[in-house]
């Protein structure tokens, strides 16, 4: 599936700029919960993972819905995504990464956009428990990197159950990603991201006496800096760089062995060119590349009366022909 020559997605007048894309959604959209039914389920390692869920036992399809950095599965962008799929008649598990639910997880480490072995926990406890005939992945910024590095290292084991996905606004390039958020005019993102990490960091501090240091984490002004002092060490790699290159799906797109769907918005603030894996998808039977020119960072906005955003109206249509196949 090659490097889609254009996108349906035309943002509504006076919308266009991908700031006001990623801004607009992200404090604004209200968004019904759908995703009502709490399960907690434990990892292999001690820890747990909090899924929410939507599901009827007549339904033979399900979507499982991973969010972004500092993320959760109440986040607008999520919740809207569960109501167009639910409304397409798929079952849908939103998960929280490890210590996003509303409570920190158990472990001194956390999530990183790497860590494929907690969605893999999602998918085998899906498996075990329901009986889906179908199971779609939708992941988002971070949890978009972290669902197509999960297709690429499975490659040709995937489970067959699984067959396809869609991803929107992927950091597919974390180095450059991270570079790009460096910038003067990301300074507000960045600040967000980092203010709450710090919360997180001092938490951990206080359950974890004499394993953290919070020497320096207020002047931190870029992931370099955090994830050199605190997202690599924790995780075992050896550096920021490290941790950048070793998480990133970029370099396993081409091992994606299911119809897969990456939408990175040409005037997303977060990416870099890096970030658009143009050649990849040239050379894919299966990675299908859209680059609207708007879009910003996971907004795609529309107004219509079901409050249903581009991206998820185009999710259902992708993965409807998916199914249908």
């Amino acid at each position: 599936m090659p490097l889609l020559s254009s996108s349906s997605y035309h943002p509504p007048r006076g919308m266009a700029n991908g700031h006001l894309q990623t801004i607009v959604p992200a404090l604004f959209r209200g968004v019904p919960l759908v995703t009502r039914e709490r399960e907690r389920i434990e990892t292999p390692d001690g820890d747990f993972l909090d899924l929410d869920w939507n599901q009827e036992a007549s339904s033979l399809r399900l979507a499982i819905l991973s969010h972004g950095l500092e993320g959760n599965s109440r986040n607008a962008y999520i919740q809207g995504m569960a109501a167009a799929l639910w409304r397409a008649g798929w079952n849908v598990l939103a998960w929280n990464f490890r210590g996003c639910s509303g409570e920190s997880n158990r472990r001194l480490s956390s999530y990183h956009s790497g860590a494929t072995a907690d969605l893999e926990t999602v998918i085998r406890h899906a498996l075990a428990t329901t009986s889906p005939r179908q199971i779609a992945l939708i992941g988002f910024s971070m949890g978009g990197n972290l669902t197509l590095k999960y297709l690429g290292d499975q490659a040709e084991a995937l489970d067959p159950r699984l067959v396809g996905a869609v991803t929107y606004s992927v950091p597919c390039d974390l180095a450059s990603s991270s570079r790009r958020l460096e910038g003067l005019v990301q300074r507000f993102y960045m600040d967000r991201f980092l203010g709450s990490l710090r919360i997180k960091i001092r938490e951990k501090m206080h359950r974890f006496p004499g394993q953290l240091d919070d020497a320096g984490l207020d002047a931190m002004r870029t992931f370099r800096e955090f994830d050199g002092a605190y997202t690599a060490p924790l995780h075992g790699f050896a550096s920021a760089e490290d941790y950048w290159q070793r998480a990133s799906c970029a370099p396993v797109l081409s091992q994606i062995a299911i119809p897969t769907l990456l939408v990175n918005a040409g005037n997303d603030p977060f990416l870099a060119p890096a970030c658009y894996p143009v050649a990849a998808a040239r050379e894919s039977a299966t990675l299908s590349l859209e680059i609207p020119s708007s879009g910003g960072h996971l907004g795609f906005v529309t107004c219509d009366q079901e409050n249903e955003y581009w991206s998820e109206t185009r999710a259902v249509e992708f993965l409807s022909k998916v199914v249908e196949s």
